[in-house]
């Protein structure tokens, strides 16, 4: 019987308990070259790893370069034209988080949401909430080096709410002159 070294023995248990509790999404991967990928992914790696690796809903494995990728659209449903029909928002967004405006190398704009955390920004693409949240497309992930630009045009929800929070005055003050 083949016996394992106990650092082994845990690099092991960790990737293995990484992988069974992991869930492959719906996505559909849009290269720079403008072709699309349909498939599986495991989002928790994604940004982290060196590829992207994709299954294929014909059970293949596909790899691909993250300079290679435009953008991975998260979908509900695997459809035909997978492009969000509003790249920008018509109004003021009410979802809470950053309101940015990205351009992409290939000069294309894309408006959404991301979160109100400069650590997520600094990894290695962006979690963006598109502008028709009720359309097939749930969340995009687009990776730094497709990226051009990312300006931000407001700030929207959760950051006004702490600042009239912070500002009332506290129940258990004492009063000044017992009144």
């Amino acid at each position: 019987m083949a016996r394992m070294s106990p650092q082994k023995g845990l690099d092991f248990v960790r990737e293995r308990a990484s992988t069974s509790t992991s869930t492959r999404k719906k996505v559909v991967v849009l290269l720079m070259d403008r072709t699309a990928l349909q498939g599986y992914l495991n989002a928790s790696s994604l940004g982290k790893a060196e590829t992207i690796d994709l299954l294929t809903p014909e059970g293949e494995h596909v790899e691909v370069a993250p300079d290679d990728v435009k953008s991975v659209y998260f979908v509900r449903e695997f459809p035909n034209k997978f492009d969000p029909e509003r790249k920008v928002f018509l109004s003021r967004p009410k979802l809470d988080g950053l309101w940015v405006r990205l351009r992409f190398r290939d000069q294309d704009v894309i408006e959404g949401i991301v979160a109100n955390d400069l650590l997520e920004l600094l990894d290695n693409g962006v979690q963006l909430t598109p502008p028709d949240i009720h359309g097939n497309n749930l969340r995009l992930f687009i990776p730094r080096s497709a990226i051009a630009e990312i300006k931000v045009l407001g700030v929207v929800g959760a950051s006004r709410q702490t600042r009239r929070e912070s500002s009332a005055v506290p129940t258990s003050q004492t009063k000044l002159f017992n009144e």
